[in-house]
């Protein structure tokens, strides 16, 4: 069994090949992929987590959509001076398949 832990949008995943994943915006190359950046590597019993081995690791992406997450409403209120406010957000995702770890 292969797998990896990814370093991805802040986030550190455990992915395998075929795992569907959701990720803050990234832009894809003009064939749709990503290149993420692999933290450990696992190939059956053999486990890589330093540096100079994992930069020769590649863990390659193939964009799948761009979404937007759900609506996160903040509200501020202070107690007896009128103030109030309300403020939407929605974040910027991007859903990957990843194709290869090699």
């Amino acid at each position: 069994m292969v797998y990896a832990v990814v370093r991805a949008g802040g986030r550190q995943e455990k992915v395998e090949v075929g795992t569907i994943l959701t990720v803050d915006r990234v832009k894809a190359d003009d064939k749709g992929n990503i290149d993420l950046a692999p933290v450990l590597l696992v190939d059956g019993d053999k486990i890589t987590s330093a540096a100079s081995e994992l930069a020769n690791v590649t863990v390659t992406a193939e964009v799948l959509d761009d979404l937007r997450g759900p609506k996160v409403i903040i509200q501020k209120f202070k107690n007896k001076t009128g103030y109030k406010k309300r403020q939407g957000f929605r974040a910027e995702l991007t859903r990957v398949k990843i194709t290869k770890i090699a």
